[in-house]
């Protein structure tokens, strides 16, 4: 097998095919290592702190975490390529997975926290995980090829909640704490997902596209790198003050983002002030997850064939009607919320899909790991924000009025895709 730096002749559909089927696998077994820990973690660090607001920067923490992890596996995989990116990742998410055990029979939420930071990577890892699909994937299909990585998402985080009870067992079995035994799941998920990404994405699919279009491969995809420092000097601020589309997709990509993360942290404190009981909590952030992902495969294909512009416009409007659903939803169960929170993931998505391929497309070879990866991290950034933000519009205004402040970020989606459509086609 060749090596990743030596690729002297490559069959680039198969190889992207079997990339795309690796991704895959990657993609949703990571997504069990994180989804399956954040059932607890906020129980935990009550549990151990004994306090409700220390509580809720579990998962703040984590999502901290993932921001710096976005630049610093940016900054590896520019250098070495996608696997050693994930690998990296993921096996820094287990490291943090077997911290967040040790805090529980140390009784420390100071390890907890710190636990819950490299955790972070695991998310990082999985939101690198879908740029990788695009490295070799010709125009057409490259939303769609991202999409079936975002897709896999969908095993993970509808697989990780319910290991929770036997989670339990496992923990009994080893001696600590029951709300550490999602975390004992959550590193062998994770490092299962390094272990996959080391054995299978070979040869690198970053490493290759460089490789193809340095040595114009024929019947190869030819990235275009655009000359200057952006391209040549590795200077990802140069690539998005000559690239004005990525600013566009990643102000696009963190609106969506923050959108969805304000409104969703706080619809199970909506719902549980008009008596809703847990299961229909539970019920509703299913079906708003469904939408996350299940769905986007269909938002690649119309990425593909409507354009990508076009396609986060789609994808902030639907924002915007599940906005205005859900900020009209009476507290407690209604169809309202239902309806508003499937909404919410799906705009999410098709918003997500959209931008993502945008970056992939407009960012010069070079930097682009780097790119993806400032993109990422603003994106996370303004999700941290926003549901920072949330809990304080909603305990001093109200639900329905985080809904009209969310509705700013989902029409700055909108601006963004307007922009994209007039100036997407000269870049």
């Amino acid at each position: 097998m060749p090596s990743d730096a030596t690729i002297p002749s490559v069959d680039v559909a198969a190889l992207q095919r079997r990339t795309v089927g690796s991704l895959v696998g990657v993609q949703a077994t990571g997504a069990l290592g994180i989804t399956i820990g954040i059932a607890t973690s906020s129980l935990l660090a009550r549990d151990l702190s004994g306090s409700e607001e220390v509580a809720g920067l579990a998962q703040t923490f984590q999502v901290l975490g993932a921001a710096v992890a976005a630049f610093l596996l940016a900054r590896v995989m520019t250098r070495r390529g996608r696997r050693a990116g994930l690998v990296a990742g993921y096996l820094t998410a287990s490291a943090g997975a077997l911290v967040a055990v040790v805090s529980g029979v140390a009784g420390s939420t100071l390890l907890l926290l710190a636990g819950m930071v490299l955790l972070g990577f695991a998310t990082a890892a999985n939101s690198a995980a879908r740029y990788a699909a695009t490295d070799l994937a010709p125009v057409h299909h490259r939303a769609r090829a991202l999409s079936l990585v975002v897709w896999a998402t969908t095993i993970g985080a509808v697989l990780g909640p319910n290991l929770t009870g036997p989670s339990v067992d496992l923990a009994a079995l080893l001696g600590v704490p029951d709300l550490t035994g999602p975390f004992v799941l959550g590193a062998a998920g994770t490092t299962a997902a390094a272990l996959l990404a080391f054995l299978l994405l070979r040869p690198d699919p970053l490493v290759t596209a460089r490789a193809v279009a340095s040595g114009g491969h024929e019947g190869g995809p030819r990235p275009a790198v655009v000359a200057g420092r952006g391209a040549a000097g590795g200077d990802v601020r140069a690539a998005f003050r000559q690239h004005p589309v990525l600013v566009a997709a990643t102000a696009g990509l963190t609106g969506a983002h923050a959108t969805m993360v304000a409104v969703m942290v706080m619809t199970p404190l909506h719902m549980e002030h008009g008596g809703a009981e847990l299961r229909l909590i539970g019920v509703v952030i299913s079906v708003h997850v469904l939408g996350m992902f299940a769905f986007s495969p269909v938002a690649g294909w119309v990425a593909d064939r409507w354009g990508r512009g076009r396609t986060l416009g789609v994808g902030g409007a639907v924002l915007l009607v599940s906005l205005a659903l859900s900020g009209s939803s009476p507290e407690g169960s209604s169809w309202q919320i239902f309806a508003g929170l499937f909404l919410l993931g799906l705009g999410w998505s098709v918003a997500t899909i959209s931008a993502s391929t945008l970056l992939a497309e407009h960012a010069p070879l070079e930097v682009r790991a780097g790119v993806q990866g400032t993109a990422d991290m603003t994106m996370m950034l303004g999700a941290a924000a926003a549901s920072a933000l949330a809990g304080v519009v909603v305990g001093t205004f109200g639900y329905p009025v985080l809904n009209a402040y969310a509705a700013v970020l989902a029409l700055g989606v909108v601006t963004a895709a307007a922009f994209v459509a007039r100036h997407a086609g000269r870049a």
